[in-house]
């Protein structure tokens, strides 16, 4: 068996940003499915990527998955690191471990050493972007619940990211999360997020006010490429610290295990070169007893798919993303999907990833730009007290 062709697809869901697919076929008819992370305005740059490390794997056996990874690694990146890169090879990676999957008639999970868990937790995200205010905000939260989701994440946050931010700002975001903890009542977990928005002091601030809402973690307080930074909040707080999104390898992990900057890792099996490098990262933070959250800024059909698998496959599992804005769009391609209730995923039992898409129905929503962000200069005055989210919005 040999690959054949690798191709690429584009679906504009209407929310977020458009999601990049890989399909790559082999000589006897076998396909396979992956999907990379993308950003939005930057979706067609990993495109480009995957069209260009496609002729360094036809003819090869998809099977040699880890050689494979090293090979491209050593001579299409000249060992050099980039997220493109990862998310593209990522892509890849999982539509080989689909076609494996498939060829011995196994489930990955199962085709790996057997799930640790029959269902996987999953979080809702992606269900509070639009809105413009604290209201909205717990409005859409209160809708989360009904939906049957028992966690959520959001950024509470407003206004643009900057490093330095008012004490307005830090009074929204107290004020943001005090009053949806209030609407959702004590059994549901919050996660929060602050997108690796500010300096420590304001990370370490806020934080310690969010304590009495009993925060199930708070994710990349600090920028995560000075791992110093988010350690310092670490070892300033008692709410769980989560890092990991916007690192890509195996080194990136291990200093922020060295410097035990934090307790949960959320790495994106989309983003760091796919599900081997996503099983050694999850082996490295064992012995430190760091727990796994695997961030899955992803279509709920292909990313979600994988990351259900390798959330059934790890020991220090403790919950994974979904975004539920992408959710009824991507319906409408999987052929079939992932099953959800109640905010937790089945593990598919089908061979490989066990999911598949339409792909007359994928084709039928191509790629379609996203306006641009209006953006706030660094020279302007910053928000009151008043301040309500969202650029468009701010009173002064």
């Amino acid at each position: 068996m040999k690959i054949e062709r690798v191709e690429t697809f584009f679906f504009h869901p209407g929310s977020g940003k458009n999601l990049l697919f890989c399909r790559i076929l082999t000589d006897d008819g076998t396909h396979g499915w992956g999907e990379s992370y993308v950003g939005v305005k930057k979706e067609r740059v990993v495109d480009e990527y995957i069209k260009a490390m496609a002729p360094y794997i036809v003819g090869r056996d998809p099977t040699h998955i880890r050689h494979l990874a090293q090979i491209m690694f050593d001579d299409f990146a000249i060992r050099r690191s980039g997220v493109d890169f990862f998310c593209a090879w990522s892509a890849i990676e999982l539509a080989l471990w689909d076609i494996v999957g498939k060829r011995a008639g196994m489930p990955v999970h199962q085709l790996l050493g057997g799930a640790c868990r029959e269902q996987v937790r999953v979080y809702a995200n992606g269900w509070w972007y639009g809105v413009d205010s604290i209201d909205s905000t717990v409005k859409r939260a209160l809708q989360v619940k009904e939906m049957g989701f028992t966690a959520l994440k959001w950024d509470p946050f407003p206004g643009p990211w900057r490093t330095f931010i008012s004490r307005a700002e830090e009074d929204y975001a107290v004020d943001n999360v005090r009053a949806v903890r209030e609407a959702l009542g004590p059994n549901v977990d919050l996660l929060i997020d602050a997108h690796r928005r500010v300096a420590p002091h304001h990370a370490i601030r806020v934080a310690r006010r969010l304590e009495e809402f009993d925060i199930f973690c708070y994710e990349e307080p600090s920028l995560s490429d000075n791992v110093d930074l988010v350690a310092q909040t670490r070892q300033a707080i008692s709410t769980p610290v989560v890092t990991g999104e916007t690192l890509y390898t195996k080194e990136d992990f291990l200093r922020v295990l060295e410097r035990r900057a934090a307790d949960i890792l959320n790495p994106d099996i989309c983003a760091v070169g796919g599900l081997q490098q996503m099983l050694d990262i999850a082996t490295m933070a064992q012995p430190h007893a760091v727990a796994i959250a695997p961030h899955n800024y992803n279509s709920t059909v292909i990313g979600l798919a994988a990351t259900v698998h390798y959330s059934a496959l790890i020991t220090n599992f403790t919950i994974a993303e979904c975004f539920i804005n992408l959710q009824d769009a991507c319906a409408e391609i999987a052929a079939p999907g992932v099953t959800m209730k109640d905010g937790w995923a089945d593990l598919p039992a089908a061979p490989g990833w066990g999911v598949d898409i339409d792909v007359d129905a994928l084709r039928r929503r191509p790629y379609k730009d996203f306006p641009h962000k209006n953006m706030r200069t660094y020279d302007e005055e910053p928000p009151r007290k008043n301040y309500v989210w969202g650029v468009a919005n701010v009173t002064r």
